[in-house]
């Protein structure tokens, strides 16, 4: 790969060629990062090829990408999803300039189809035929969809919790579906072993390097749709870690490329009943320190995330900012942002809205600031929530007596 100089391990610093199958770093375990060579990629693209480019997926930047300039990417179109400007719901707020990034109109529905579409790439680059994850759903549904698309065998570990939908996806796509009747933290651990007793390809976001490569694509996105500009702030639900640090590594790429002149700071959202990381950098330490996995949001229900320094790192670099909701929270900015944007995110996907609503008012975030609230998932994962966050509808017989009954006798139609 020509514009890629080595993988460094974040921790340690050690740097090792970046080879298809690699994971953490040989000398201290530590989670390592791609470096570039930015000097290539200025000399090979630029704002105006990336403009022409009739390509709307995410592989419009392929030369920000650690891919070989052979390999084939044929398979489902992930990326290009809109930047809806959110007006109504940012008066509400008191935002003048708030936009929704709607990542859950990817084609298996959320951000982890970018990560996927680049881990199967790899995968073909290895030789290998067979790819695995642990998942709580999104990224599982993405991995399926994806292999299948590529023509390679997929094991996903799913924890018990995981939403009867996304499983039903992954049964879709013809997944070998292992549901572990564990936590998260459980299926992480058995998808490891098996991983290693038959060499599959590793998926799991949080030790393989180049699934933050993919997620990052987001934020390349969000600066051409801003007129390859970066946003004020950036806000994003987190659960491992893996999909923030991807955002703060785009934004700082296109930095280094000299395609952006700022860097947006960022707003980690966790659930208050799993916030490990939220806590880490409130307390201004690097020790982890589980959390029970207790919401709703199974997206970001894990107690015991891999991509913990990354994530820790984004937030300390951007300057960033942390806020901390409960599912009422949650199910509340669904419905909120549903009916004045049109959007439909699931819990863990309007995560980044709750956030913004419980820091509006504060003064920390000025009214005038640009603000991008990812919405990482559809709704259509999690119906169950869903149901929750409305009123139940209206009931009457088929006629126009019985419905008049029904408006008189309902307060929300009055």
């Amino acid at each position: 790969m020509k514009n890629v100089k080595s993988a460094e391990c974040i921790m340690c610093k050690t740097q090792i060629k970046a080879s298809p199958n690699i994971t953490v770093c040989p000398e201290c375990g530590g989670i390592l990062e791609i470096v570039y060579d930015y000097e290539w990629i200025g000399k090979n693209t630029s704002i105006e090829k990336i403009k022409k480019d009739p390509d709307r997926s995410m592989w419009r930047y392929r030369e920000f990408l650690p891919v070989e300039e052979t390999s084939a990417v044929s398979g489902l179109r992930a990326g290009g999803t809109p930047l809806y400007s959110a007006g109504r719901l940012g008066n509400l707020l008191g935002y003048s300039r708030l936009f929704i990034k709607d990542d859950g109109l990817n084609p298996t529905g959320s951000l982890k189809d970018r990560p996927s579409a680049l881990a199967v790439v790899k995968a073909a680059e290895a030789g290998i035929s067979s790819i695995a994850c642990s998942s709580t759903g999104n990224a599982a549904s993405s991995l399926a969809g994806s292999a299948a698309a590529a023509g390679l065998s997929s094991y996903i570990f799913v924890p018990k919790r995981a939403p009867a939908a996304k499983v039903a996806q992954l049964l879709i796509f013809g997944a070998h579906v292992i549901s572990v009747q564990g936590s998260y933290e459980d299926a992480f651990r058995l998808s490891s072993e098996a991983i290693s007793r038959w060499g599959w390809y590793n998926r799991n976001a949080a030790i393989n390097p180049y699934l933050s490569e993919g997620k990052k694509t987001v934020s390349f996105e969000i600066a051409e749709q801003l007129g390859f500009s970066a946003p004020d702030f950036v806000a994003a639900s987190v659960g491992d870690g893996c999909t923030i640090a991807g955002i703060w590594k785009g934004f700082k790429d296109l930095f280094a490329a000299g395609f952006i002149n700022k860097l947006p700071r960022l707003i980690s959202v966790q659930a208050s009943g799993c916030r490990p990381i939220n806590r880490a950098f409130e307390a201004g330490n690097e020790i982890l320190e589980p959390a029970d996995e207790n919401t709703i949001a199974d997206s970001i229900a894990v107690g015991i995330p891999r991509n913990f320094h990354k994530a820790v790192r984004a937030l300390r670099e951007s300057n960033g900012i942390t806020a901390n909701v409960s599912d009422e929270d949650m199910l509340h900015a669904m419905a909120l942002a549903g009916k004045t944007t049109g959007v439909f995110g699931e819990p863990a996907g309007m995560a980044s809205i709750a956030g913004l609503m419980k820091l509006a008012g504060k003064g920390i975030i000025p009214k005038d600031s640009l603000i991008v609230s990812v919405v990482t998932g559809n709704g259509l994962k999690d119906i169950k929530s869903a149901s929750k966050a409305v009123r139940e509808p209206i009931k009457c017989n088929p006629d126009m007596e019985s419905l008049l009954a029904a408006f008189e006798a309902d307060e929300g139609m009055r």
